[in-house]
Parts: structure tokens; C-alpha cells; sequence
């Protein structure tokens, strides 16, 4: 648990959430994403998602992992450039500006 105050816009922290690493992070509207911090295409032991680079491609919001710059949507968690790979994505809710991760969402597709 975080107070939104705390994090900054485009940028991730990492957080343990019910025993796993989670990357949360604020777009510069104020929404707040949440994904799983393991970076699918990183060998063992590397960056998590939340070091990534985040942007908007194609008016979707997304985080490059830093290993090798593969963008997730973070809204999510779909890889842009290979639609087989994704990584958790969780919801969540602002209440009285402190941010709260719940459960991981079902994929849509």
C-alpha cells in the first residue's frame, strides 16, 4: 500500500503484494497500472519491469522492460510486439489517494 502522492508520473516502483513482486506505476493522467515485475524475455536474475521505460504507442499506455526494450501494455499486460507473451496485470483502485492492488485480472482474450 502507497499514497499516490508518492509515486512519481511515468515512473515504476516495486512493490510485494500478497507474496508477489509487483510493478505499479502512474501515468501522467493520474491512472495507476499494475503488473507482474517479472520480465518474461530477461534471463534469471534480471531487471524487473518496474526499472522499464514508460510510454504511449498508438494511444496505448505501456512500459519498455529494460532488458530488452519489449513493450507491455499496462493496462494489460500484452506484449506489442508479440501478442503470445504477457505478463500479470492486476487491478486497481485509488481511495482517498492511496493506491490499492487487488487481483490479477483475466486475460480478455
Amino acid at each position: 500500500m502507497c499514497r499516490l502522492a508518492e509515486l512519481e508520473v511515468a515512473r515504476g516502483v516495486t512493490a510485494l503484494v500478497h507474496g508477489q513482486a509487483i510493478a505499479i506505476f502512474r501515468g501522467p493522467d493520474d491512472e495507476v497500472y499494475a503488473l507482474g515485475n517479472h520480465d518474461p524475455f530477461a534471463k534469471a536474475g534480471g531487471s524487473g519491469i518496474a526499472k522499464g521505460i514508460v510510454g504511449v504507442r498508438d494511444a496505448v499506455p505501456f512500459v519498455a522492460s529494460p532488458a530488452h526494450k519489449h513493450a507491455f501494455d499496462l493496462r494489460t499486460g500484452r506484449c506489442l510486439e508479440d501478442a503470445h507473451v504477457m505478463v500479470p496485470a492486476y487491478d486497481v483502485r485509488v481511495v482517498e489517494g492511496v493506491v490499492l492492488v487487488g487481483h490479477r485480472k483475466v486475460d480478455a482474450a
